[in-house]
């Protein structure tokens, strides 16, 4: 499995080995020895999964402390433009974001440390977005901030307005965020 770290401190994309022959395809979804190898020692409690139609947009979103969560996400069809944004005061690189694209075809995945807000946008029809938490999901501490926000300056790389859910639409802006974390 190939590992890949950027510019934002703790962010590591996961790249395995694809093994394909006329039968389908085998590869690792998740190795926990990797992952502590990667600096990314987590224990995982919780799995989701979304399915979404094209151009559909969720985030950013996060949840503050005491259940702040660690993410590994990866595509299992389809593919997702993934989007982490770095809300730890302490950080040179708070208010800046990293974006990946994730396919099902590469099963690349992204793992995403606690101190994040976290959002995607669906670049195909049925797209299956799949994630692990390293917390379950706890509403009174949830948070996030507007996808759109002119501050954080995310290119989501499309001409046509998202689709949004209306609570994700009311987020607030960056400007003004005092950060939990």
């Amino acid at each position: 499995m190939e590992v890949k770290k950027f510019p934002i401190a703790g962010l590591i994309e996961f790249v395995p080995r694809v093994f394909a022959d006329d039968r389908g395809v085998f590869f690792e979804t998740f190795s926990a020895r990797l992952m502590a190898q990667a600096g990314a020692e987590i224990e995982w409690v919780q799995d989701n999964q979304s399915n979404s139609k094209k151009g559909v947009l969720r985030g950013l979103h996060f949840q503050c402390p005491p259940h702040a969560q660690a993410k590994l996400v990866r595509v299992g069809q389809g593919r997702a433009l993934d989007v982490a944004v770095d809300l730890r005061p302490a950080s040179p690189t708070y208010g800046q974001h990293q974006l990946v694209e994730l396919t099902a075809a590469s099963a690349n995945m992204l793992y995403i440390p606690a101190g994040f807000a976290h959002g995607f946008m669906a670049l195909e029809d049925n797209t299956v977005f799949l994630y692990k938490c390293s917390d379950y999901y706890a509403p009174a501490t949830e948070g996030g901030l507007r996808w759109d926000d002119a501050d954080l300056n995310i290119n989501w790389g499309t001409e046509v307005q998202p689709l949004v859910s209306g609570k994700d639409n009311e987020l607030p802006n960056f400007r003004g965020f005092v950060s939990p974390f």
